[in-house]
């Protein structure tokens, strides 16, 4: 019984994320969460290496998510942004850090 815990457990914190990826409301404007990341220097030195067609899905998504909240509307539900769909700019935001983090330890030495 000990060795299922886990997996229970796993599912349950699935289960939690998700509910609370589609409380936030960001995904019914049609953004994802990285549209919503603030943006500092590591953000934008990952959003500068995007591949421009990703890119320019986020100025779409953004530009969608401004109209829509203006006018005070939701996407249907078949075009919200799903969880699983969502960490796009995940990969190259931890790259930067990586690296920002590596040059802070040989600037050190």
């Amino acid at each position: 019984m000990a060795a299922r815990a886990p997996v229970a457990t796993g599912r349950l914190m699935l289960g939690f994320r998700k509910w609370y990826y589609n409380l936030c409301g960001f995904n019914k404007l049609g953004l994802m969460r990285d549209d919503t990341i603030i943006e500092d220097a590591d953000v934008k030195e990952a959003l500068r290496r995007l591949p421009e067609r990703v890119y320019n899905d986020r100025m779409f998504r953004i530009k969608r998510a401004l109209d829509l909240s203006m006018k005070q509307q939701i996407l249907p539900k078949e075009q919200w942004t799903k969880y699983e769909e969502d960490f796009y700019l995940t990969p190259y935001l931890e790259e930067v850090i990586r690296e920002r983090n590596e040059k802070e330890e040989w600037m050190k030495k």
